[in-house]
């Protein structure tokens, strides 16, 4: 069931688990901060790369792995702050159209890791229209708990690239993290992804 706030808003530890729920083999990049400890409180996964750092880089390595792997579905869940300083990829993932990719902005209009400062969308900044100007070919907008599955089914069937704000409360919740090795997580991801060639290397 997708929660919503007082102030109108979804929260977001209900919609991350909601947008997870049957994930299958899809590979999933957290961007960080709170959309890598939303991923973790979901439930840790082998498949799940949460960042500890590389702000803006999120959408674009998802975008590598979506081209690496095109056998497999690829979401980026990441915020809006962290979206906001990777903009520009979004005209690299609409030229190089990897239709195995979603990316889904959690957007509390803040930037929750250096103390709630507005973000640009909080002014103003429609970051689903710069990924239309860009050439994306599906986006979607999500304000209401009904919308939720509906994008989740589209993570799972579009023939993307899709990209969807979320637009969630700006609340600070209790912190749930994810191993802080990066050398740990890229060596379980690899392992979960390519099994014993993982090791051939």
């Amino acid at each position: 069931m997708i929660e919503v706030s007082e102030a109108g808003l979804l929260r977001r530890r209900s919609v991350v688990p909601a947008l997870l729920a049957e994930r299958g083999d899809m590979l999933v990049v957290a961007g960080l901060g709170a959309p890598a400890w939303d991923v973790t409180a979901a439930g840790d996964h082998d498949l799940t790369f949460p960042l500890w750092g590389a702000m803006g880089g999120a959408a674009v390595i998802g975008l590598g792995m979506a081209i690496a792997r095109p056998d497999r579905r690829v979401l980026v869940l990441t915020g809006d702050g962290e979206m906001l300083m990777g903009v520009g990829s979004l005209a690299t993932i609409a030229v190089q159209a990897p239709p195995n990719l979603s990316i889904v902005v959690l957007d509390n209009e803040r930037y929750g890791e250096t103390g709630g400062q507005r973000t640009h969308t909080g002014m103003g900044v429609d970051l689903v229209g710069m990924a239309i100007a860009a050439g994306i070919p599906q986006t979607m907008r999500i304000n209401l708990p009904g919308e939720v599955e509906a994008l989740r089914q589209a993570i799972h069937t579009s023939t993307g690239p899709l990209f969807a704000v979320v637009k969630i409360d700006p609340e600070s919740l209790p912190l749930a993290l994810p191993p802080r090795d990066g050398a740990v997580l890229s060596a379980r991801f690899r392992g979960a992804l390519l099994g014993p060639a993982a090791h051939l290397e």
